[in-house]
């Protein structure tokens, strides 16, 4: 059986039936329905015009729910096309985890009225008295733009000689934390070199404690608590020498202000396992000098570092 279905407006409709079989319902969209009666002499073709009334039919047809089905379908397309740009765009980034362990050599020092109280923690000493130490670092490169944190944590106390007869020995404890932030741009590359332009801020927090212990003097004991932020600026290079090995370079210098100075200078050995391990080594140089409440505190590590970094 074939049917035509025309809409004639507001609410009418021509049905043409043909080779209709007795008895048979048509059941059609709105509430709409038509019965073909049961007559003998229907055979062959014949045409069988009714005309219905649309019982709540808002005038939508089969070929206005095409339309409809097609609008979705090409909506869902076009969501899709825009899900599929953002994800390569996405895609676009790339991100580098690492994780490391500094064992430096560590100098602080503490102007007072009373004159200066020096620390100083050898590297051959810095394991033995390490309380505690976190390291770690994350970056985001898209394109010539990059974003590189860096972060930092120790807990140490040790002891070191005093000169002269004046106190025995000084015992040093210091909690101290950094955050270097950073965001670069590329300003040159190509095949085996990479070097970045970078600013941003170091952020620095201590916890320190001298004690001088008693000798010809009394003993006395000096706290400092503390924190602050310089802005930073710096360049970041990058040789990669074959399809393994690359060396990393890194260099920055904040503060900018009376009373407080910052600068650093990092350099890196990096070996590839496979296209998402890393593992490197280096050495670092950082330095702080910072006025507090009148009295110059500086604070200073270098030493080797070793560490791994995932890139994903």
């Amino acid at each position: 059986m074939i049917m035509r279905l025309r809409t004639v407006p507001p609410f009418y409709a021509t049905l043409k039936i043909i080779r209709p079989s007795p008895g048979h319902n048509l059941q059609l969209p709105g509430n709409v329905g038509a019965k073909i009666g049961q007559n003998p002499r229907c055979s062959g073709m014949i045409a069988h015009k009714t005309e219905f009334k649309n019982k709540g039919f808002s005038g939508r047809t089969a070929m206005g729910t095409t339309t409809r089905w097609r609008a979705l379908a090409l909506g869902v397309s076009l969501a899709g096309t825009t899900a599929s740009m953002a994800m390569a765009q996405q895609s676009d980034w790339s991100y580098a985890a690492s994780i490391y362990l500094s064992m430096p050599e560590t100098r602080t020092s503490l102007n007072t009225p009373a004159g200066t109280v020096d620390g100083t923690l050898s590297f051959s000493d810095a394991l033995e008295n390490l309380d505690f130490a976190f390291m770690a670092a994350f970056s985001a490169t898209n394109g010539r733009w990059s974003f590189l944190a860096d972060y930092n944590y120790t807990d140490l106390s040790f002891s070191s000689d005093t000169p002269g007869p004046a106190s025995s020995g000084l015992e040093t404890s210091f909690t101290t934390q950094y955050l270097s932030g950073y965001a670069g741009y590329r300003a040159y590359s190509d095949q085996t070199a990479n070097v970045d332009i970078i600013g941003g801020f170091r952020w620095f927090r201590t916890e320190s404690e001298f004690r001088l212990q008693p000798g010809a003097a009394p003993g006395r004991r000096t706290n400092v608590d503390e924190s602050w932020t310089d802005p930073i600026i710096g360049a970041r290079a990058r040789m990669t020498f074959s399809d393994k090995w690359s060396g990393t370079g890194l260099v920055d210098y904040g503060g900018f202000r009376s009373g407080s100075e910052t600068w650093q200078v990092l350099l890196t050995a990096d070996y590839a396992i496979n296209e998402r391990w890393l593992i490197r080594g280096g050495y670092r140089y950082i330095s702080f000098d910072h006025d507090i409440d009148g009295n110059d505190f500086k604070f200073d590590q270098s030493g080797p570092l070793l560490g791994a970094t995932y890139r994903f």
